[in-house]
């Protein structure tokens, strides 16, 4: 007789089991994306307010360029702080995801809980159906032998131990019957329970196929959302960039020129010539001249 074989959709079992680990696995890996590139962003975004806070620039420059640089800091710094938000946003999608992930994996974990007990199931049913096929097989070999065993004494023996092997004969035959109903109800139970089990793992894939669309549905839109982000990130960018370019289009060379000579102004006329001077001349003017007699009739 041929053996029973063990119904080959265990290696489904296990492809399932497989798929669900690869199902998150793919989750995961999208969610540290998501965590990675808020790192980026937050760092991004600190490093350019340290910039334009710890390291001003333009310090000796005056009037309207300086006024400009004023607002090029500014939005620096405006620009640093929307990356912040920004990393902040992508935390908060990254806490959905992980959300979602949990929810899913909760479901999951249902089926998977009834697919287990039912694998179980049905593996105990098959040991019993192994089982009750070897015993069936061997009550089939103990009739024959106690036939062949009739047929061959008959008449080599007496009455009474022909009555013997007529009573062994009727003994076989009864437990051949009881093994033969056992091994057939062991067939049944175990083709009702694979059937079961069939039904089970064709409502897990239903499953499993209707939360990898979802996957795929919402990894989709979450990252259409992030992309919409970045684009966001990008205009405000550039309108801040904008007043940069508005308040530079206010600067002036002429007056910057003009204020700083004004402020730095030290007089309105130059500075006298050094001249030549002779000691000696220097000295003849020095000298006092004397002082003459009054004339006659003249004084006191």
């Amino acid at each position: 007789m041929t053996e029973l074989q063990n119904p080959p959709p265990s290696s489904f079992y296990r492809y399932s089991k497989q798929l669900s680990v690869l199902h998150f696995m793919w989750i995961s890996s999208n969610l540290l994306s998501f965590h990675n590139r808020a790192a980026v962003e937050e760092k991004y975004g600190k490093e350019l307010i340290n910039l334009s806070r710890k390291k001003p620039c333009g310090q000796t420059e005056l009037n309207t360029m300086k006024r400009a640089l004023e607002v090029f800091k500014q939005q620096v710094d405006a620009v640093g702080q929307s990356h912040i938000q920004l990393a902040q946003a992508f935390r908060e999608e990254a806490k959905k995801m992980d959300d979602f992930r949990e929810k899913q994996k909760l479901f999951r974990k249902k089926i998977e809980l009834v697919m287990d007990a039912i694998h179980k199931n049905k593996n105990l049913q098959y040991k019993k159906t192994v089982e009750a096929k070897r015993v069936y097989e061997q009550r089939c070999r103990d009739k024959d032998e106690a036939e062949h065993a009739v047929h061959r004494s008959a008449n080599l023996v007496t009455q009474k131990q022909q009555e013997k092997l007529f009573v062994k004969l009727a003994q076989t035959k009864s437990a051949l019957e009881d093994s033969d109903r056992i091994y057939q109800l062991s067939v049944a139970a175990l083709e009702k329970i694979r059937e079961e089990w069939q039904n089970e793992h064709t409502k897990a894939c239903e499953f499993f196929e209707t939360q990898e669309c979802e996957r795929i549905h919402y990894f989709r839109n979450t990252l259409w959302l992030h992309m919409n982000q970045l684009s966001q990130e990008c205009v405000q960018s550039d309108e801040k960039y904008e007043e940069v370019r508005k308040s530079l289009e206010m600067c002036s060379i002429e007056k910057d020129i003009e204020f700083f000579v004004n402020f730095r102004r030290t007089g309105s006329m130059p500075p006298a010539p050094v001249v030549y001077e002779n000691y000696y001349n220097a000295q003849r003017n020095a000298t006092p001249t004397r002082i003459q007699a009054p004339a006659p009739g003249t004084g006191r």
